[in-house]
């Protein structure tokens, strides 16, 4: 999935005092609002939210939408319960990640979240897999917008809302502290730190019910019916050794810059990899996730725009287990 520039919008809450916009695929929204490391200390006592109104939003509603998610998907929706939040892969036939979204049900309908710009893909690729069974879908980033909540959890609530958010949510805090806490816990985010090849094993997306994993990494299920991608993700799952792993790179602090999205992961000169998202976190200083190839060994440390980067293994390199290991 490649990475696609939002459509133009202003968040409202930018008119709070402080507040400076976000670029690239977070413009519309603040990145901060003038205190970046309290806000991140703040977002991960609970005490703070963050404006993701940016992000495209769809409402599924009809008798057979959970069924027929579940047959779209790698998620089971078949056992989802009203109020569980999950979040589902859509893949290509060769198991390549081309959607991704986030969402809950309640009882009568499902809204999902995607990134910004990706809502009117996905809408127009699930509304040509209805066919014959009862669900509409519809694109709603109009009328609702989502929050990001401590422990990378979402909220969706009217767009009408959304002004007086802090009143409910507590301060607000920026994009720029919400990623550096999502890099943090090695999440991540489709289109930035995927590219067209990307397939879940790589990233840790799959979920096994005899280990376990985290609610943010339980996108694939390995146990349920037949989807598209499905031999892909289960093969490599069987058979170990996924093309490629996520990785967690602790960035030299020297360096004044963090290097750019896409800049090459380089060992002894040659390129290894690439560098999708970066922060600078409160404690662990400059991260980024990264994607590089599997036969990189993980005590080496790596070259990025310049800057020398210690390697955090978050996908077992030899196995590509579902769950992270502690390497």
């Amino acid at each position: 999935m490649s990475d696609v520039d939002a459509p133009t919008y202003r968040s409202p809450l930018l008119d709070l005092p402080g507040a400076v916009e976000g670029d690239g695929v977070d413009r519309g929204v603040a990145a901060h609002y003038g205190a970046i490391s309290p806000e991140q200390r703040a977002l991960e006592a609970g005490q703070a939210f963050v404006d993701l109104s940016h992000r495209d939003v769809l409402t599924i509603t009809g008798a057979d939408r959970l069924g027929w998610l579940h047959s779209l998907t790698t998620q089971a929706f078949d056992r989802l319960s009203p109020g569980t939040p999950t979040q589902a892969l859509v893949l290509s036939p060769q198991g390549r990640v081309e959607h991704a979204f986030h969402g809950v049900d309640d009882g009568e309908t499902f809204v999902a979240h995607t990134e910004p710009g990706r809502g009117t893909a996905l809408a127009a690729y699930l509304d040509s897999m209805r066919f014959m069974m009862r669900v509409d879908v519809t694109l709603a980033t109009g009328t609702h917008a989502v929050l990001g909540l401590s422990g990378l959890r979402y909220a969706v609530i009217p767009r009408a809302e959304l002004a007086s958010a802090p009143d409910t949510y507590g301060t607000p805090a920026g994009t720029w502290a919400w990623e550096a806490l999502r890099i943090a816990a090695g999440v991540p985010r489709p289109g930035l730190d995927t590219d067209d090849k990307s397939i879940p094993n790589e990233y840790g997306w799959q979920y096994d019910a005899a280990t376990g994993t985290s609610d943010l990494m339980q996108a694939v299920h390995l146990d349920k019916g037949c989807y598209r991608g499905q031999e892909t993700v289960a093969r490599i799952h069987n058979l170990g050794r996924p093309p490629r792993r996520a990785v967690l790179l602790h960035l030299d602090g020297s360096a004044e810059h963090l290097p750019s999205h896409g800049a090459e992961v380089q060992l002894d000169g040659r390129r290894v990899g690439f560098v999708g998202s970066t922060a600078r976190h409160h404690e662990l200083g400059p991260i980024a996730l990264a994607v590089v190839k599997r036969n990189v060994p993980v005590e080496e440390t790596l070259l990025v725009d310049g800057v020398p980067a210690a390697q955090e293994a978050l996908v077992d390199p030899e196995i590509g287990l579902h769950v992270r290991p502690a390497l």
